[in-house]
């Protein structure tokens, strides 16, 4: 089992119900873990996933192709978005 931190500062808490809590248990003792470091494990890593399928995707050739050729081209000129760049926005005082 793979460790996902060595110095844990913070605490979550979460309520379950008596079956939830006895299936998540009997799978933490099939695994030789503590129902803590298997449940911080199982959900960090549903995390990641979680977040990795939000960030990084997927083409085919034909896609990819697509793509590159969109990022190849030269640049639109966008009136609306030259004005935006180069007025002072909120943040700018």
């Amino acid at each position: 089992m793979s460790s996902v931190s060595d110095s844990k500062p913070t605490r979550l808490n979460i309520r379950v119900s008596e079956h939830q809590k006895d299936v998540i248990s009997r799978a933490a003792i099939a695994t030789g873990a503590t129902v803590s470091s298997f449940v911080l494990e199982k959900a960090y890593a549903e995390a990641q996933a979680i977040l990795a399928d939000q960030s990084q995707f997927g083409l085919d050739e034909k896609q990819w192709k697509k793509l590159c050729k969109a990022l190849d081209a030269p640049p639109r000129k966008i009136p609306e978005m030259r004005k935006l760049l180069l007025e002072s926005g909120v943040f700018d005082d």
